[in-house]
């Protein structure tokens, strides 16, 4: 039997393997570390003790983008992502701010939209992967 998943704030170290892992496998680890690591906050979902999905945020000023959010694979699927989404935002809307916002993988866009993302107008590729930013205004 699984235990209830419980949602902490962590460390940005925490969440480099799970973003390596599940991101992007086909490079360094390296290539999954951001400079603004440090000034960020991280959060992880945690079930019977195991960090199993991540996802870290940057606030300026009045707005929140948040970056490397990722599942471990054999836990995809079964609303743990999603319940630390919905975590997040609520965390960030009781913060005030204006926008929230992220680089979204085209292929997950409608994950964000469960969540009251939409879609802009701002497309890149990064990797060979089609990215969209999606947000919501407060």
């Amino acid at each position: 039997m699984t235990g209830k998943p419980h949602i902490e704030q962590i460390t940005y170290l925490l969440t480099w393997s799970i973003r390596h892992q599940v991101m992007w496998p086909d490079h360094p680890l390296d290539f999954v570390k951001i400079p603004e690591d440090p000034s960020g906050l991280h959060y992880g979902l945690f079930v019977d003790n195991q960090l199993v999905s991540i996802i870290s945020v940057f606030i300026r000023e009045d707005e929140a983008q948040f970056r490397k959010f990722a599942t471990v694979v054999e836990h995809q699927g079964k609303g743990y992502g999603g319940k630390l989404l919905a975590y997040i935002l609520n965390e960030l809307e009781a913060q005030h701010v204006k926008r929230i916002w992220c680089n979204a993988r085209q292929d997950k866009t409608a994950l964000y939209e469960r969540y009251g993302l939409v879609t802009t107008d701002q497309t890149y590729i990064k990797g060979g992967i089609d990215f969209v930013i999606m947000e919501k205004l407060l």
